[in-house]
Order: C-alpha cells, then structure tokens, then sequence
C-alpha cells in the first residue's frame, strides 16, 4: 500500500495472546508470502486478477457504443456488485451519470425504477459469477427488459450452462465471461468491476496501477507485522468482532465490499470477525459506549480522509452568543472528534488500526481493493484456512432451490 498516498497505523498489542507462536507465524507468513506472489502469475488462480499483464474478457473498442447511456443500472449480489458500488461511491462527484444499484429484493426499489426513467434508453449491467442467482435474475424479469437483440444489455458469467449465458446466445445479446476461478468477492479488479467503473468514466489503468505497492520490499514488512497481529487477535477466540469506523463517507461502500470480503474470507471452522461499518461521529452517539466499555473482544479499524472541507462554522455575530465552535471548519471538528476516539482506545488498550487517506484517486482505491485482498488470502493461509470458497453459504443456496421446485 502506497505510504504517500494511506498513512497506516497499527495499534495491536499480541504479547499476552495465546496461541501461535510469533516464531512460527513469522516463518509461516514468508513461506505464504512466496506463494501469493506466485499465484498472482499463475493464470489459473483467483490472484492473477492482481498480475500486471491480466488480461481481460472484454475489448475497450467494444464497450465503446455503451458509452451514450446517460443512466446505467447494475443487477447483481455480493461481490458481483459491490465492488461497483464502491468504486462510485468513492467518486460519486466526479461520475456524470446516474447509477442504480439492484442488489436485494426490493420490489420498490424496481417500481420506482420503472417510474423515474425510460428502461429503453437505460444501460443495464447483469453480474452473476454462476449465471443463476436467484437474486439477479428476479430482478432482471420483474424489470422485463429481457429481448431479443437488445442493444442496451451487458451480461457477464461463467460461460458454461447457466441462464444467463443461455440467453446471451439465444437472444444475441452483448456477453463478457466471468473467469470461472475468480470468486465474486475477489473480482472486483476484473471485469465484474472494472467494465462498469470504465462505462463511468473512470480511469480503469490508474486504478490498476498501484495494485502490487503491497507487495514492494517497503510494504512487505508492515504486511508481515499486520496478517501476524490479525492471525493471533483471531487465534486467541478473544476478539470476534471488527468494527470499520468510518469518518469518511465515500469510503462506506468500499467497507461494505471489505465485510463481505472479510466474513465470507475467514468465517470458517469457528474462527472469524463479524465485520460491521460504523458511520461516525454518527455513531458516537448511540454505539460508543459499548465501544469503549463494554466486552472487550472487538478490533477497530478507523477510516478518515486528510482534507480540509469548505465548509466553515461562522456564528452570527447579532445573536450575542460565543462558541468555541465559531470559525472551525467540518473537517476540523471530524479530526478532532477521531483524535478523542484513538486517545480513549489507547488508554483502556483497546487494539485498533488507522487508515488515514490524503488522495482521493483511483490510484489509491485500487490499493486499498489490492491491499485488503491480500491482507485477508495471507491470514487465511496463516489459520489453515481456506480463503476461496464459502460451503456454508452454497449449502443454504442448494436448501432455497429446494423450497422453490
């Protein structure tokens, strides 16, 4: 992760855990280290999505006649929308178009689609790594803009027997195939992600740019001392929960990209974190007691953004009334109110890592995406975990199709 760009901080304390020795957990972590590398080359692996020489299922020179729509809708769940949605989360203020994101079942939410827009004129964006997710595909046929030769259809999955590759053939529409060896959650710096974040106008080589900076012999350590303190703090049994403090709204989405990474990653054998976003100050308000008092078997994380806002407090003069607020900017006070948060969780040693960001680019949300991944594959192999599938949740997929033949 790029240091110039993220200021990273890790308050952990491991020294009284029990557990893996930090010994063997060093020796390990160099071995899997190796291995990371090594699957980023291997075209068959999932981390060959972060290889600098990827290559991708779709031609920019073919995307180029879906660059007139003005309004684009994504249909997916998990990690074939998230990572979307965090990408224009993040630059939400610079993104011309008007995004919709049909990511539950919500049967307003596509009412209310079909009342505000014009559903020919309308870019849909059908995501499903498996091409039958239940979820995806209620929502494309509430909608009913499946039809022959549609010109205003992408669909991305597998290229195997599934629904949507079916109808990709069969009613000749636009179709880019999911890898099937890239899971959901780890595609989004392939074309689940990247194809949507071009049709918005971001610049999808610099966010790809960065992705290997965590890999550098200047980042490797901070790695290393990072997946051992996480690794222990989850060995221990003592620490289940991981709360995302977030001071800086643009990043909300991306922490939710980073839940489901995290949960679905490590949530296995009776090992884990529940991961929950915590939008603050917000938050301090109603969960910062608990926070700071209640059991200790949370880890937090805490986002901000080093930027000075426009937004200033300027307290009428004629209303006779002096306040230590007057002439602070929104920024300021955000500062200030993190700075008493990591103060209080230093003093009752409560671990935590800080995430300050200082650019807002695509540079560094394609580090974080990097970064996060890694990170998490890393301390999966250190627990003996697998990092790559999620047996629980098909189960409860093959149980749903059950109850609905």
């Amino acid at each position: 992760m790029n240091k110039k760009s993220i200021l990273l901080n890790n308050n952990i304390n491991i020294q009284n855990l029990k557990g893996y020795k930090i010994k063997d957990l060093s020796k390990n972590f160099d071995r899997i280290f190796s291995e990371v590398k090594n699957e980023i080359k291997n075209t068959n692996k999932t981390l060959n999505v972060l290889d600098r020489n990827f290559i991708f299922n779709f031609k920019i020179k073919n995307l180029k006649r879906f660059k007139k729509f003005k309004t684009i809708v994504l249909i997916g769940m998990g990690g074939s929308i998230l990572g979307a949605e965090a990408i224009y989360n993040f630059f939400q203020e610079k993104i011309k178009k008007k995004i919709y994101f049909l990511n539950d079942l919500d049967e307003n939410k596509v009412k209310n689609l079909k009342k505000k827009e014009n559903l020919s004129k309308v870019l849909f964006i059908i995501i499903s790594k498996s091409g039958n997710t239940i979820e995806t595909l209620s929502n494309t046929f509430l909608l009913n803009i499946i039809k022959k030769n549609s010109k205003n259809i992408i669909l991305i999955s597998e290229q195997k027997d599934n629904l949507l590759f079916s109808l990709s053939k069969k009613l000749n529409l636009f179709y880019v195939e999911h890898k099937s060896y890239i899971g959901g959650r780890f595609s989004v710096l392939s074309e689940v992600g990247i194809l949507p974040a071009y049709l918005m106008g971001i610049n999808i080589i610099k966010l790809r740019s960065k992705i290997l900076e965590s890999l550098n012999n200047q980042n490797k350590n901070f790695l290393k001392k990072s997946t051992i303190k996480i690794a222990s703090l989850m060995n221990s049994k003592k620490f289940d929960n991981l709360i995302f403090l977030n001071y800086f709204p643009e990043l909300e989405k991306f922490l939710y990209w980073s839940q489901q990474l995290i949960a679905e990653s490590l949530g296995k054998k009776n090992k884990g974190f529940l991961p929950v976003v915590s939008n603050v100050p917000k938050d301090h308000h109603s969960l910062l007691q608990l926070y700071l008092d209640g059991p200790k078997n949370k880890l937090f994380y805490i986002f901000s953004f080093d930027k000075k806002s426009n937004k200033k407090i300027n307290i009428n003069k004629n209303i006779l009334v002096k306040n230590f607020l007057n002439k602070k900017r929104l920024s300021t006070i955000k500062v200030a109110q993190k700075k008493a948060v990591i103060k209080s969780f230093a003093k009752k040693k409560i671990p935590f890592r800080e995430f300050k960001i200082k650019k807002q680019n695509e540079e560094v949300l394609g580090s974080l995406f990097s970064s996060f991944i890694i990170e998490t594959i890393i301390v999966a192999k250190l627990l003996k975990l697998n990092p790559f599938d999620q047996p629980a949740v098909e189960q409860v997929k093959v149980y749903t199709k059950q109850f609905l033949n």
